[in-house]
Order: C-alpha cells, then structure tokens, then sequence
C-alpha cells in the first residue's frame, strides 16, 4: 500500500520491473508492476506509466469479480490488455508465494483466467479470437514497415493481411525470409496511419524463417501509436497470431499443440512465448524475472509534478 517517505511526507507506492517471457534478467520484455495500485486516481497510474517509460505498467487491485482487478497504461494511454505486464505481475506475485493453480484477472476486456504452473510459468487465457481480412495493399504495407513489397507478396498465397485479436486487434503481416524481417526499417508514423486506418492497436510482422528449430515462428511488432515503436515481446500479439494461423490453416495438418514464437532479438531483448489452441481458446504462457525492486513517488492529482524515482 503506499506509504509516505522517510525523507519527507511525499506519498510513494511499491513498484517493480519484471522481465516477461524470459528467465534470464534483463531479456525479454520488461514490464512495470505496481502490485497495489487501488487508492491510485488514472491520472497517478498515468504519471506512474509515463516515468517508468516501459511499454505497459500493470496496476493491481482488489476486484469484486475476481481474485483480482488490473488496469494497464503505456507511457501515453490506457489499453486494455497486456500479455506481457500480465505474465510479469503473476510471476512476481509467484515469487511472493501465490500458489501454483488457476486463478482469475478482472480486465478491460472482462475476466480471464491465469493458471500458474509449479515451475513459475504463467499461462494467460485470452478472450474470443475476432478476425477479419483487410486490403490494406502491399505496396503501401511494405512502405510503412520499410520492406521489399515481393517479400510480402511471396508469403501471402494461403495466409493473408489479416486484423487478429484475442483481447487487443494486431494487423497481422506475414513475410517470407528471416532477413527481410530483420532488415524491415519502419516508418514509424506510416505504421500508426496504417494501425489506425484498420483500428488495430499495431502491426505484427512474422516469419516461419525462425532463429531456432524449436521455434514455429519469429515476430516483430510494432504500435506507435500506443507510445510503443517496437515491442520486445508481445503476448498480446502471439495470441492474435495464433488465431490467426489456425483461422487460415497456416499448417497442413492441424495447428501444433504448442507453439513457441521467438521475439525481441532485434532490440538486444530475446524472448519466448508459448501459445496454445484450445478449441477457439488461445493460451499464450512464459516465465518471469524481478530485476527491479523499489519505491516512486506519487503526484497529487492536481499537481503537475516529476515523478522521483
């Protein structure tokens, strides 16, 4: 709960980093957590969010619907889910000695359900797939994420541009090689123009030219409109892509059982996310790492103050 400071009477509350979809510190996706956020106003979440410039900020509290309530913010707005800062704030409350089983997350797109396994992996339960194709044009695609269009062109026989969602809309981008992904050089307001237009919180572009031969495949995503110009990891995403692959039949046979999808090599943050099918039920799941452990200071809703961290 948040306290007032030995310092002075500033009024601080807990926050951590959390590095999702890695056990290793410092990979992956980082996330903040401020693990009890229920006597904090939007606007403080806000401010909390905009000085922890990571992607999303997780805010816990308590719920009347379930165990517990969260609300997610990126440097600039508000969104209503967020796979990796869901994965981060579960491995911490592990680590804080939540019991491995399932237990229930009240979000902006309603209650899911969290299941923990006894390693610390955390398994997040994402809401109804929604697909729809779009003709957004390959040519004006390729300019926006700075890529060769016959790079597009040449993976799109069976699987098309797409806008996915489990939770949180993704225009879905498939492109042959693992090259022309890592030399994609997007611009970045093209991207929120295109993102926009389709009412897609961002852009997920992938190939099944992957790093690993574990891995089904490697993605890059980027929303800058969401304040993010490229996500390390995004579980929002691997779940959208996962709908995906299954509503077009990507595989011969039947979707595999467990996929794992590599992201963030590109920005020096590798990480893994697992993703299951169930049904039309998308899991996307990964480990978590605590790397930061601290106290920030919260402004007065009326004050427009900078935040010390």
């Amino acid at each position: 709960m948040p306290t007032d400071s030995a310092a002075g009477s500033a009024r601080t509350t807990r926050v951590l980093q959390v590095d999702a979809f890695t056990d290793e510190p410092l990979a992956g996706n980082p996330a903040g957590v401020v693990p009890a956020a229920d006597d904090l106003s939007t606007a403080q979440m806000q401010a909390i969010a905009d000085e922890m410039a990571l992607s999303e900020t997780a805010f816990l509290q308590e719920s009347d619907e379930a165990d517990y309530r969260v609300q997610y913010f990126t440097p600039t707005q508000e969104v209503d889910l967020c796979g990796h800062a869901t994965i981060g704030s579960f491995a911490h409350l592990h680590d804080e000695g939540l019991e491995s089983g399932t237990t229930t997350l009240e979000t902006n797109v309603g209650v899911l359900d969290i299941d923990i396994d006894a390693d610390g992996t955390v398994w997040m339960t994402q809401d109804a797939p929604q697909i729809r194709e779009v003709d957004a044009g390959y040519d004006r695609v390729a300019d926006a994420l700075g890529v060769e269009q016959a790079a597009l062109e040449g993976a799109r026989d069976d699987i098309p541009l797409a806008v996915s969602s489990t939770g949180l809309p993704f225009l879905i981008v498939p492109i042959t090689y693992l090259s022309d992904l890592g030399n994609a050089t997007p611009d970045m307001g093209a991207i929120e123009d295109l993102a926009d237009e389709f009412s897609a919180a961002g852009v997920y572009l992938f190939t099944f030219d992957a790093l690993d031969a574990d891995s089904t495949l490697h993605g890059r995503m980027f929303a800058p409109g969401a304040g993010v110009p490229e996500d390390p990891v995004t579980g929002t995403a691997s779940g959208a892509v996962t709908a995906y692959l299954d509503r077009f039949g990507a595989f011969d046979d039947d979707l595999p059982a467990e996929l794992r999808l590599e992201q963030g090599h590109y920005v020096d943050r590798p990480g893994y996310v697992r993703a299951e099918l169930d049904g039309p039920t998308v899991r996307v799941g990964g480990r978590g790492v605590t790397v930061l452990d601290g106290s920030i200071a919260v402004p007065e809703d009326d004050e427009d103050e900078i935040l010390e961290a």
